[in-house]
């Protein structure tokens, strides 16, 4: 059984910081890209951050380059994001997934259940 289980989300103000975790279970995820995902009300799931479970590529969304940061501990199968500088925008529910080739919300073969972050201002 696969799993993604995200953990780390909760309330916080304008210009605080979170750290996400997203813990891997179930198989081998070293041909897999990692990432994080997050869905506003409202909005459609969007792409936040990839990093390949192998490799050292990192992908991000323009909304959040300089702010946030994804890291992995392949030791722990853990996958994280660093999310400074928040912003009211941010708000959301943040996904794991992980796909072999493709950074797109289709494309994704296994997603976690989401943890939520709120941003108030």
């Amino acid at each position: 059984q696969v799993q993604l289980v995200e953990s780390g989300g909760g309330l916080v103000q304008a210009g605080d910081s979170l750290r996400l975790s997203c813990a891997a279970s179930g198989r081998t995820f070293s041909r897999y890209y990692l990432g994080w995902f997050r869905q506003a009300p409202g909005k459609e799931r969007e792409f936040v951050a990839t990093i390949h479970w192998s490799g050292s590529m990192e992908s991000y969304a323009d909304s959040v380059k300089g702010r946030f940061t994804i890291s992995r501990d392949n030791a722990k199968n853990t996958v994280y994001l660093q999310m400074n500088s928040l912003k009211p925008e941010d708000t959301a529910v943040y996904y794991c997934g992980a796909d072999l080739t493709s950074r797109t919300v289709a494309a994704q073969e296994y997603w976690g259940q989401g943890t939520q972050v709120t941003v108030s201002s």
